[in-house]
């Protein structure tokens, strides 16, 4: 080997063994040195709202026809006396008996001198009872103050809680009673001839088919 080659591997092994000194070996960490594992947090659990089975709906009555009717003409305070049939009643006013005949309606006959009791007379005159229950009267006037026959003429009101109920209007809807309509009294003419359309459309009473009940 000649002298330059010689020189060239101890100069190449010195260098080899600088760098060697010089490299840090890098520690491995056990595993008790390890950070624990970051884990993903979990979605938060949502539970729905409760949905019950809702209750079957009951059977709910029909509005009234003519729920919020109230007197619109001159009113009176009156006590009921006595039924005669399903038009006609005896009121207490200022102190005095008086016959007083509904306005804007008529009933089969029950009680006419010469005349036979007729088909739902008696069923009209018993609904006529129930509907006033000796409650206080309120008496509504049209034009006419009495008939011809010295009848008071009146719309016969009673109260029901919070609402109003008239009761010739209500027999006429009920199938009790019929239109009659006698001018000047006719203020109301067209709520009976309502009435009656629809007792007539259910069939009801008067216009049913079957016999009148007996009474």
């Amino acid at each position: 080997m000649t002298w330059r080659r010689r020189a060239l591997v101890l100069a190449l092994a010195a260098v080899a063994a600088a760098c060697s000194a010089s490299i840090t070996p890098i520690a491995t960490p056990s595993a008790t040195q390890l950070p624990p594992p970051t884990l993903p947090r979990a979605a938060p659990t949502v539970h729905a709202a409760p949905t019950g089975t809702p209750a079957p709906a009951g059977t709910q009555s029909p509005a009234h026809p003519f729920s919020g009717l109230a007197p619109t003409g001159p009113t009176e305070n009156a006590t009921l006396i006595r039924v005669v049939d399903g038009d006609t009643i005896h009121v207490l006013l200022n102190g005095k008996d008086w016959r007083l005949r509904y306005i804007g309606m008529d009933t089969p006959e029950e009680v006419k001198p010469g005349t036979p009791v007729q088909p739902y007379a008696r069923a009209a005159a018993a609904e006529n009872t129930r509907l006033l229950d000796n409650q206080p009267l309120v008496l509504e006037r049209d034009v006419s103050q009495t008939d011809r026959y010295g009848r008071l003429l009146r719309y016969v009101w009673v109260r029901q809680g919070t609402s109003w109920m008239m009761i010739g209007l209500q027999l006429v809807l009920e199938g009790y009673a019929q239109v009659e309509t006698v001018p000047p009294d006719v203020k109301d003419a067209q709520l009976f001839i309502q009435a009656e359309r629809i007792a007539r459309s259910a069939g009801l009473g008067l216009w049913s088919a079957s016999p009148a009940p007996s009474r």
